[in-house]
């Protein structure tokens, strides 16, 4: 499975169950990334694409039980505890400030089990610079 996410500096993912930022150059390259493949999101973040009429988009409330392999993940709202091991590449992009959270990224992806593949900045629709990190899981 592929997880993508939209983080802060710190990892932020949310703040007082609302996502930090939104940014539409980021949806856009969100669904080139995933290509031909289901993009399962929950409810709350399905609003972001909703005028994405030619992607294979899945909302559900049970997103990480329903995606399969090779499939991709878009979250902000959904908790992966317990799915950890069923995540191969990580696609991050990166606001590059600093948001209040209290809801983080949940995984450590500097643990040695996680090879940064990719790494780019670009301009977004809301942020002069965004980051977009494409990790894959190690062999070890």
């Amino acid at each position: 499975m592929i997880m993508i996410a939209c983080v802060d500096e710190k990892n932020g993912l949310m703040f007082n169950h609302r996502r930090q930022s939104r940014d539409s150059v980021v949806c856009r390259d969100i669904l080139e990334e995933c290509g031909g493949k289901k993009l399962y999101m929950s409810a709350y973040s399905g609003r972001l694409f909703a005028e994405a009429k030619e992607a294979e988009i899945v909302v559900s409330d049970d997103i990480m039980n329903q995606a399969g392999e090779g499939d991709a993940c878009f979250i902000e709202d959904t908790p992966i505890t317990g799915f950890e091991a069923n995540i191969h590449k990580v696609i991050l992009y990166k606001w590059n400030r600093r948001y209040p959270a209290d809801q983080y990224f949940p995984l450590d992806l500097s643990d040695g089990t996680w090879e940064l593949r990719q790494t780019g900045d670009f301009k977004g629709s809301s942020h002069e610079k965004i980051t977009k990190e494409v990790y894959e899981r190690g062999k070890g």
